[in-house]
């Protein structure tokens, strides 16, 4: 089976939320009009930005279902839920749910209670949730900083190949430069490899990657679009200053708690999408207001993602 390969920035969005921790489905419109606006080709949603972890089963559903009405029509725009990796079940309901309302592609990652015991195991979870939707592209989704598995993903493709029809390809959020790309070079570059490291985007451009998924192309996708194109002309001096303003960006979200200061990021340029569920631990008013003095340090505004214009027709 033939899957067109994933290109250019993809969100990872944030779930947006009410003031009552309630899921804010009015908001995704116009958030999927912000990604548009600023060369975004493509949305991984439910995954760790979007707190996966922390919403039910139906609220997952229905904010893909909110994304798909907004992508159904765009075929330049792709929208991809991450199933879950804790029970198969779910995953799989999730993953026909996800065909029925016509998102183009489906992820998983490893189980993190019961983890598997070796590679072989997790292809097995992969090809019993892959099988329910054989004509839609599945994606593993390796991050074993948080799911506490890390097999070599050149294993796991070696696993896989000619087992598992549909198996796309792998998002990468690791820093094992080594095995992404043996991973690219396998079987000829059959498995598409998408990077998910932002702070770390520039290294993986140079040994081959085509397309990234991350939470920064949120709030920050012309500062990606332009450290890209400053290495794609042998700018190199460029994409590296490039690639250091993005992490002195990324350093201010480990220096105000972490995932959370996303949000914080988001309503900056203008998309309030509500705070953190718990476990996750939000900022307090002080550190919002420091945090918006270090922000404007960064020089944010020059290259912050642009909320549309919109123009009302009289």
């Amino acid at each position: 089976m033939v899957h067109e390969k994933l290109q250019g920035l993809i969100s990872a969005p944030f779930t947006p939320m009410h003031a009552d921790g309630s899921v804010n489905l009015t908001l995704i419109p116009a958030y999927y009009a912000l990604l548009k606006a600023n060369g975004v080709t493509g949305a991984f949603i439910c995954g760790s930005t979007g707190e996966g972890v922390s919403l039910t089963k139906n609220e997952k559903m229905a904010v893909a279902e909110a994304w798909a009405a907004c992508t159904k029509n765009d075929p330049q725009f792709s929208a991809m839920p991450l199933l879950g990796g804790t029970c198969i079940a779910d995953a799989k309901e999730l993953a026909l749910h996800a065909q029925a309302i016509g998102l183009d592609a489906v992820s998983f990652t490893a189980p993190s209670y019961f983890k598997p015991a070796n590679v072989e195991v997790l292809a097995a979870c992969c090809k019993e949730i892959a099988a329910v939707v054989p004509d839609m592209p599945f994606y593993y989704y390796h991050i074993p900083v948080l799911t506490g598995v890390g097999f070599p993903m050149y294993d796991l493709l070696k696993a896989v190949d000619g087992i598992i029809p549909n198996f796309a390809g792998v998002k990468y959020t690791h820093e094992d430069f080594m095995d992404f790309l043996s991973c690219l070079q396998y079987q000829n570059g059959k498995y598409d490899m998408v990077w998910g490291r932002d702070e770390n985007m520039l290294p993986a451009l140079a040994i081959g990657t085509k397309a990234s998924i991350g939470s920064t192309y949120n709030y920050a996708a012309p500062l990606y679009h332009e450290l890209i194109e400053a290495f794609n002309n042998g700018e190199l001096q460029k994409a590296q200053i490039l690639q250091q303003q993005s992490i002195d960006m990324i350093r201010l979200l480990g220096k105000y708690g972490g995932i959370a200061t996303g949000k914080a990021y988001m309503k900056l340029i203008g998309l309030d999408c509500g705070s953190f569920r718990l476990p996750v631990k939000n900022m307090d008013a002080a550190q919002v207001e420091q945090f918006q003095k270090d922000v404007a340090l960064l020089g944010f505004e020059q290259f912050s993602s642009k909320m549309p214009t919109v123009t009302n027709a009289l």
